[in-house]
């Protein structure tokens, strides 16, 4: 990740309003490994005394207030971005979420690498800083289009294999393990064979056609290698 991507990501701090204490740490633990400072309430009254985030994960189905009635509030005070997180699909109760001032509606239950990318996508709403483009030598991606290219050349990924290229190049050289490419690219409860990983992984090798972009790092996990760009001929 480039210096800018990695500090407004530090930068930026989300709010878990959710009373299912395994589903609040399982998304905190989520965000914080993408970068993201989170924390979590478990009530609609302490998520209205909390410090005001930049970001509120808002769980609708809360013990002690309405989540749409906290929703409206923290409208009312605050132009932080509000994903209402919930288990109730119905097109009235996210017409009702909207309107009342939520940014995006996700309905439970979901993956890690969704949640992510609504929070992308709410963040360039509310903070229009140009595109979001990581690059590591001849690699670019583009997060807002989920575009890539090699060498200025695009090259058609699947959702899966953008996921994993995303982790990596997040950060690299960093080394990262199966499972969080799993959390990240799949879902945070994988309960699948990590085998899964090795295919996708050949096909986005062979499809970037850059051999050493993409290392094993031999009981630890993956990592991009330093591939220099080609130069231009006199």
């Amino acid at each position: 990740m480039n210096a800018r991507a990695r500090d407004d990501a530090e930068e930026t701090r989300v709010l878990v309003v959710e009373d299912d204490r395994g589903i609040a740490e399982s998304l905190v633990r989520g965000l914080r490994q993408a970068g993201y400072g989170a924390e979590r309430v478990g009530t609609g009254r302490a998520a209205l005394s909390a410090p005001t985030p930049d970001v509120v994960l808002l769980d609708l189905g809360l013990p002690d207030l309405d989540g749409v009635e906290v929703c409206r509030r923290l409208r009312a005070r605050s132009d932080a971005a509000i994903i209402a997180v919930t288990a109730r699909g119905e097109e009235a109760d996210r017409v009702l979420a909207l309107d009342e001032g939520a940014d995006d509606y996700l309905v439970k239950p979901f993956g890690l690498a969704e949640l992510l990318a609504r929070i992308r996508a709410v963040l360039r709403r509310r903070r229009p800083a140009g595109p979001e483009i990581l690059r590591h030598g001849p690699l670019a991606l583009d997060l807002r289009t989920r575009q890539v290219s090699v060498n200025g050349h695009g090259v058609a990924l699947t959702p899966k294999e953008f996921g994993i290229l995303e982790c990596l190049v997040a950060d690299p050289g960093r080394v990262v393990s199966r499972q969080q490419i799993l959390e990240r690219a799949w879902d945070a409860h994988w309960y699948g064979p990590t085998k899964v990983l090795d295919v996708h992984l050949a096909a986005l090798r062979r499809k970037l056609g850059v051999p050493g972009l993409i290392e094993t790092v031999y009981g630890q996990g993956f990592r991009l290698g330093t591939v220099q760009e080609p130069r231009e001929r006199p």
